[in-house]
Order: structure tokens, then sequence, then C-alpha cells
């Protein structure tokens, strides 16, 4: 028997489930639980542990997950999809569950360490983790519960390789096809849409995806076809956000101070920020672009800023320890991203948690995680990204208008934690997992001497 009896999943495969403390919400999560930083206890979600357990905040316990993405957060050039998923993995941790992390492996890194008491196992590079993650899976197919199978363009493939009674879910932040084509030669890109599209949308047409942005949820619909279910669970921010006085021993320079946010990656087009410097220059002439982030751009873009001749007002700061991060975005009037496709635009609710609005691209995710004329501007088709910024610093010259965003963009952010994104991912396990017939504490039994899965 279970301590308490468990719904069934939603009848609408595109329902967003709500709790009785968010009605009306037309612009994301509000209050479902308490706004931590670490895991909670959603309300309603169903128990799973035995009858007269005592574990009255583990819903989750005795159950096996497997978390299977492309990179993790320590790795050079991770995400926002790394944090979501790692987070993720931390909350049903929280809720009692066994936590696995496969992912891959980069040169200097151990292949297995255990790190916040969630298991992480690391191999192959940038390709052959796609072949190695599913072999591993397949040699110990009946141990996991569930499995999280982050598609970042390309699945793992877990229905394949797992048991039929284990739970899949597949986690999509956007849909991939003109990052194909921006990264790979024409025919590979093409193969790479063909096991994006058709391919994974029959293999997982009878799992429940989740994305992070209802603009994801209508990409993955329309461009792809997508059959299954799809819920939408936003990504959280942190409750606690420390902030350096200086950076480098030194205040931020300028006046404005505009800032770049995230990985130094093509699609990012970091350089139409840097260049701002020079478009905009005659108007605000003090104007300085800080750049915090690391990744196989950098070189590249110190050479842009010297062509451009902007070295003097440019600051690439490369990686920075968070408080430091947080004293740049801090000192920024604007937070700026010019990417051309994101899931949900992570970074914009870091900025916005800080009061600092974001100039960003009328794209899938951040338009959603901009909210247009409130808590920062979308550049539209037919307006260049420099007029808009320089609108954008104009309208904040006035003060009473930037103390306005500033609340916006603060009230914002409130609404997204870490917390309700794993209460949310922990209530759609629950469901599936009663869905499949789960009614006793859902571990397997060890073997006699088996401590844990090689």
């Amino acid at each position: 028997m279970v301590a308490q009896q468990v719904g069934r999943a939603p009848q609408d495969p595109d329902r967003h489930p709500r709790s009785a403390a968010e009605p009306g919400d037309t612009h994301g999560p509000t209050a479902q639980v308490t706004a931590t930083d670490g895991p909670v206890a959603a309300p309603g979600v169903p128990r799973l542990a035995a009858q007269g357990a005592d574990v009255p905040d583990q819903p989750l316990k005795g159950v096996r997950v497997a978390v299977l993405n492309f990179r993790e957060p320590t790795q050079s050039v991770a995400g926002g999809a790394e944090e979501y998923a790692w987070q993720v993995g931390r909350h049903l941790l929280g809720q009692g569950a066994e936590v696995h992390f496969l992912t891959s492996r980069e040169r200097g890194q151990a292949a297995s360490e255990r790190r916040e008491d969630i298991q992480l196992r690391r191999m192959g590079n940038r390709y052959l983790v796609y072949l190695l993650v599913p072999l591993w899976m397949l040699l110990r197919r009946r141990r996991f519960d569930v499995v999280i199978d982050c598609m970042n363009g390309i699945p793992f493939f877990a229905p394949l390789v797992v048991a039929r009674r284990t739970t899949v879910i597949c986690l999509v932040h956007h849909v991939h096809d003109r990052q194909f084509y921006a990264f790979f030669p024409r025919w590979l890109a093409r193969i790479g849409c063909f096991i994006e599209g058709p391919v994974a949308r029959r293999l997982y047409r009878r799992r429940t995806t989740v994305t992070v942005s209802e603009s994801s949820r209508a990409e993955l619909r329309e461009r792809l076809g997508w059959h299954a279910p799809i819920e939408v669970i936003p990504n959280g921010s942190p409750a606690v956000r420390p902030v350096a006085t200086l950076v480098g021993g030194e205040p931020v320079a300028g006046d404005p101070v505009v800032a770049y946010l995230g990985r130094l990656v093509g699609h990012k087009r970091v350089e139409r920020v840097m260049e701002l410097v020079a478009e905009l220059g005659e108007t605000w002439p003090e104007l300085h672009v800080h750049v915090v982030g690391r990744g196989p751009e950098y070189e590249p873009l110190a050479r842009r800023a010297r062509d451009l001749g902007v070295t003097a007002k440019v600051r690439l700061h490369g990686f920075l320890p968070e408080p430091e991060k947080n004293a740049v975005l801090g000192a920024a009037r604007l937070n700026v991203t010019a990417s051309e496709f994101e899931g949900w635009g992570l970074t914009v609710i870091e900025a916005a948690a800080l009061g600092v609005p974001t100039v960003a691209y009328d794209v899938a995710g951040l338009r959603d995680s901009v909210r247009d004329g409130v808590t920062g501007w979308l550049v539209r088709d037919g307006e260049s990204l420099a007029d808009v910024v320089d609108r954008a610093l104009k309208e904040l010259a006035d003060p009473m208008r930037r103390a306005e965003v500033q609340r916006a963009c603060r009230g914002w952010a409130a609404e997204f934690s870490w917390g309700r994104t794993g209460a949310r991912m922990t209530g759609l396990i629950a469901a599936e997992l009663e869905q499949k017939g789960h009614t006793r504490p859902l571990g397997l039994r060890l073997a006699a001497g088996e401590s844990h899965i090689p």
C-alpha cells in the first residue's frame, strides 16, 4: 500500500498543472511552494514511500533516477541546460531519490565522482557520449525506475535501452535545427535534423516531454511535429545572490555599463554586443561592455575588439566567481544578449533578480523570459540591436522610469526558483510512476553484497 493515494496525470497532454495558489498566472510560475534554492516538498505531491515509513518530506524515497545530459555544470562550455539538469537532480535527491548523472568527459576529469551526493559518471567526448551512455544504460537496463533523457538536439535513445517498466521523461530546451546548420556541414546537419525530428518524434511519442517555455513547446509542435504530451517546467533561479564590491580589485568601469553573461560560442553572437561600443559611441561616449563567460570564442572575440579599436571599452572577464559575476551584472544599466535561439534565457532572470533589464532578439525562449516593455526590450524584425539598446538606455536615463523597470525585474525574477522547478518535476515523476502502477517503495532490491550501481 501507499501512504497516500496518487492522482492520475492530467488528461490534456499540454495542460500545465496549477495549484490552488496560482489562478490566472500568465507570466510564469507563482508560489506553489516556498521559494528556496534547495530541495523542498511540493504540496499535494504523491507519497510513494511504504505505509508507516516516517519520511514526510521524501515522496520519491527509494526511487532510482538517471539523468542523461550532454555536459555537466563544471565543464568549460556548460550553460543553462546543464544547470537545469543538475538542479533538478539535486531536488530529486532531496525528495529521497538516488540520483546518477551521466555525461561526457573533458580532458583531466575523473570518470566517476560523488558530488553533492549525486553519483556523477563521465564517459566519452562530445560525440562518443551518445554511444557510451546508452551502452552503459543497456548493461544496467533494469536498475533504474526513472530516466530523464535530456535531448540537446540528439537524444540518448533511453526508451530503446531500458526496461519497459522504466519511466522515461524527455527533456528538450529548444529545437536545434538551425544550430545544426550553424555548426556542422550541410550533410551532417541534415542527419542531425532527421534524428531530432522524425526519429525522436517516433521514439518518444508515448513518453512525456518537458520543455522550459511556451514558445519552445510551440516550436516542438510546429517545427518537429512532436506528438508526445508536453509539460512546461520553467527554469529556476538561486534564492541568494552574493555580490562582491570589486571585480579583480577594481570597480566596474563605464557609464553606462552594458553586460553580457553566458557561454562564448558562435550562436550567442557576442560580437554584436561588443560592437555596440563603436555603434553608439557618439551618443554614449562612456559606454563600456563587460563580457562574462568562457568558451571557444574567447580569442576570436578578443581579436574582434582589437580590430574595432574598442579594447579600452570592452572587458572580456572570462569566468568569474559568483560574487564577482553578480557585481558586474549589478553594475550594468542593461543586460544584452544577441543569441539567435534559446530555450529560455537563464541569464535574463539572473540579471532581473539584480534589477537589471535585458535587451534580446524576439526569438523563441527569450520572448518568454523577457517581458517586452516591462522587464526589458525585444528586437523585432526590421530593428537593429543598436537602435533598441539606444532607446532602452534613453528610457533608463529617467530615474523614475529606471526605478519602475528595476521593481518589475525583481518581481519577475522572484517568481522563479529551483525549488519550484524541482517540485514540478517531482510531481510529474510521481504521477508517471503511479500511472505505471507503482504502489510501494520503488527502488529495486540489491543483490547480496551489492551496495551501489557499478
